[in-house]
């Protein structure tokens, strides 16, 4: 920037630095403090090593600014004004006999009025500026932006926020704020970054680096300092972390070392922490200590903000602290686990208190949280927030043979089911029910907490491969659930999801549709409050085929549409209730006259339950198929319907329910509507007249004529076939002819009598 101010013989730090010859461009965030100097103060504050100095030296060589540059360094001595302003008054040229350099009153009004005499403005950088909250400095700082607005624009670089009455100008929109956040590198400064140092490397392993470093400049630029020498770079980026000894040279000297012993405790004991508060912050470190939380959040830009108070620690510095701890104190660490698995368990941190129980080497513990909080839905999935899997791998590995409390052989049998590991479920199963057994007398809720988890395990191992198992499992669940308050049964939704989409899967295998859909829809509801998709998608599909049962083909449509939609999760090969899925598109396929549609789902549905095996989803299949063939073939209706239900073992109730569909598939073909399944009611004589014969109706006309029988008006009916008024009107008007009648009624009543309805 060619207005950058020089003088001659500038006071020591007021000169502008020049450019480092190792300097990364970045100018998303030059541009951002270009725009930012054109009001009154900008703020860069970030951890040491993030590249603040740098990028306000970057700027100041190239980037836009309204007048020219001053720059003071500042080294430690802000809070002596005798120190401090000489500087200041230097960089900015504001020398003169009537400018006090002692600060207060008189230095701001002399030094605002020799700025209102520039003709354009200037911009002011304080580099690594640190002053206290209410000190002189400061105040004479804030005072001065506000009388020598707006000619002084002010550049801050600094650790932590300076104490400039920040929040006004937030308000106002006057403030220009870059963060830890913002200075990270990108992937794309971290390749420059590189190759500077010759380093050449796949974007896939430069991401990697980044991301390890959490885009931090100076650990970059460490990395890249140590890959120069290395002859595999990607292994190096595969094992750098914070215990690299450059970098744990780096924070150890420039931000440990500087701690009062007070903050130094506070950050060695919470570093076990993935995140912390101040109320853990004081569990760990103890109330002296923990009292320097505020004070450490305020100075130290290696703590982020993690939301509603909580704060996390930059992954490199949380390493070297780590390191540290293990060093100093390692009888501590195993206790400061159990410090903080206490806290968050209590406080109803789930995830949080299993990882540091595991981390502390007490598994027995972590089990017996799980199952008293009845939070094995988490490990099994059966849950939106589910337990993370490096967790449940951990929970997995059960407990020594002499082990004598059942929860952590019950957690490991969760998730080994949760894995796949059929066998190891089993045996940690049979297990636990031995140890449950031997539970002394008088912990009633223990034990019941220890049944109801192992049959909650049952249910789900044998949900989709022995549904008798798993029928009688949930009629346990049922039973013990009873004894539980509604308080506890509201906060578990996923237990009563899975125990209702069970029972609704065995009462539509049984044939009760009407249980069925009470089983499924409450079902449903359960699994959208437990936030479980696969849950939800298996009831809806469950639900879907039951309207299929029905005869309900447009419902079940819907219902099949609205499991396959995001954000339910997707469909994969291997899920059991895939098979539902192409047994319900092959019979709307067949009600819609498309037979080739429903072999082709039939051929699905075929590979899908010869991994997941269902008789009576077989039984359902064959009919369809049966019905796709006698759909084209030539013969009489009755016939060709009778050979296609000959040998299904579905109940005679539901024949009776899908013999729309078969009447569908023939008409396809272009056969007569015939009633050849069993329907009660007494048999018609030989004497009994014989329905008059009549013109064969559509298709269509049959379904619009179904529809005035359920009292639908004309654009209703125009609504549900996706039809236009005027075509149903002409499909109308075709039924009355061939039924010979005039109006509505007299056609529905024409239709019963010839049994067409």
């Amino acid at each position: 920037m060619g207005d950058t101010e020089q003088r001659d013989g500038p006071t020591p730090g007021t000169a502008v630095p020049a450019l480092p010859g190792w300097l990364v461009p970045r100018p998303r965030l030059t541009d951002r403090i270009s725009r930012g100097v054109l009001g009154p103060l900008t703020v860069v504050v970030g951890p040491v090593g993030a590249g603040k100095s740098a990028l306000a030296v970057e700027w100041a060589h190239h980037g836009r600014s309204p007048g020219p540059v001053a720059w003071v360094t500042c080294d430690g001595r802000d809070e002596q004004p005798g120190v401090f302003w000489p500087r200041v008054i230097s960089a900015l040229g504001a020398d003169g006999p009537d400018v006090p350099v002692s600060g207060g009153p008189g230095l701001v009004a002399a030094l605002a009025a020799r700025l209102a005499g520039r003709r354009d403005p200037v911009v002011l950088v304080l580099d690594d500026f640190h002053t206290e909250p209410g000190s002189p400095t400061a105040e004479d700082i804030i005072a001065l932006l506000k009388h020598a607005a707006p000619v002084l624009r002010l550049v801050v670089l600094a650790r932590r926020d300076p104490p400039l009455h920040l929040h006004r100008l937030r308000l106002s929109g006057e403030l220009t704020e870059l963060r830890t956040a913002d200075l990270a590198f990108d992937d794309r400064e971290t390749a420059a970054l590189l190759a500077q140092h010759g380093v050449e490397v796949s974007k896939q392993v430069v991401s990697a680096l980044r991301q390890r470093a959490d885009g931090w400049a100076a650990g970059l630029r460490l990395a890249a300092m140590s890959m120069e020498k290395q002859p595999c770079p990607e292994r190096f980026v595969a094992q750098f972390a914070g215990d690299d000894e450059a970098v744990v040279s780096y924070l150890v000297e420039e931000v440990l070392d500087v701690q009062s012993p007070g903050m130094r405790r506070l950050l060695l004991t919470t570093s076990v922490l993935e995140h912390v508060n101040a109320e853990l912050a004081a569990e760990l470190a103890g109330e002296e200590a923990g009292g320097h939380f505020a004070a450490l959040v305020r100075e130290n830009s290696f703590l982020r903000p993690d939301g509603h108070g909580w704060y996390r620690c930059h992954r490199m510095f949380a390493d070297v602290l780590r390191m540290c701890l293990r060093h100093e104190t390692p009888g501590l660490v195993p206790e400061l686990h159990r410090r903080a698995a206490g806290w968050l368990g209590a406080h109803g941190l789930l995830a949080d208190a299993v990882r540091h129980w595991l981390a502390a080497g007490d598994q027995g513990r972590a089990g017996r949280l799980i199952v008293s909080r009845l939070a094995v839905g988490q490990v099994l999935g059966l849950t939106g927030e589910r337990l993370p899997d490096d967790l449940v791998r951990q929970l997995s590995e059960a407990p020594d043979a002499d082990a004598t409390e059942p929860e952590p052989v019950l957690v490991a049998a969760a998730s080994a089911l949760a894995h796949g590991d059929d066998a190891a479920c089993a045996g940690s199963l049979d297990r636990a029910a031995r140890l449950v057994a031997e539970l002394p007398t008088g912990q009633g809720d223990r034990v019941t907490h220890c049944r109801l988890t192992h049959a909650v395990i049952r249910m789900a191992q044998s949900r989709s491969r022995a549904p008798d198992a798993a029928r009688a499992a949930a009629a346990e669940v049922e039973s013990l659930c009873a004894g539980l308050s509604r308080t506890v049964l509201s906060a578990h939704p996923e237990i009563p999801a899975l125990t209702l989409a069970i029972r609704g899967h065995g009462e539509l295998r049984d044939g009760d549709l009407q249980a069925a859909a009470v089983s499924l829809t409450a079902g449903l509801k359960a699994a959208s409050s437990a936030g479980n998709g696969v849950l939800r998608r298996d009831c809806l599909v469950e639900l879907a085929l039951l309207e299929v049962l029905r005869g309900r083909f447009r419902a079940a449509g819907e219902l099949a549409t609205r499991s396959c939609q995001p954000p339910l999760p997707t469909w994969t090969a291997t899920d059991p209730s895939r098979s539902s899925l192409h047994v319900v598109r092959a019979w709307i396929g067949l009600a819609r006259g498309e037979p080739t549609r429903a072999r082709r789902e039939l051929g699905h549905a075929r590979t899908a339950l010869r991994g997941a095996p269902d008789p009576f989803l077989t039984e359902v299949c064959s009919l369809a198929a049966g019905l796709a063939k006698a759909a084209e073939r030539s013969g009489p209706p009755a016939v060709r319907i009778g050979d296609a239900v000959a040998g299904c073992r579905l109940p005679s109730g539901l024949l009776r329910a899908v013999e729309p569909v078969c009447a569908a598939a023939l008409d396809s073909s272009g056969g007569a509507r015939t009633r050849v399944l069993a329907r009660p009611g007494p048999p018609r004589t030989a004497s009994a007249p014989a329905p008059d014969p009549v013109e064969r109706l559509s298709v269509r006309e049959r379904e619009v004529l179904g529809r005035l029988a359920q009292m639908m008006t004309t654009e209703e009916i125009a609504t549900d076939l996706y039809l236009s008024v005027n075509t149903v009107k002409t499909h109308l008007k075709s039924v009355y002819r061939k039924l010979a009648v005039t109006r509505r009624s007299a056609a529905v009543r024409r239709a019963r009598e010839l049994e067409l309805l």
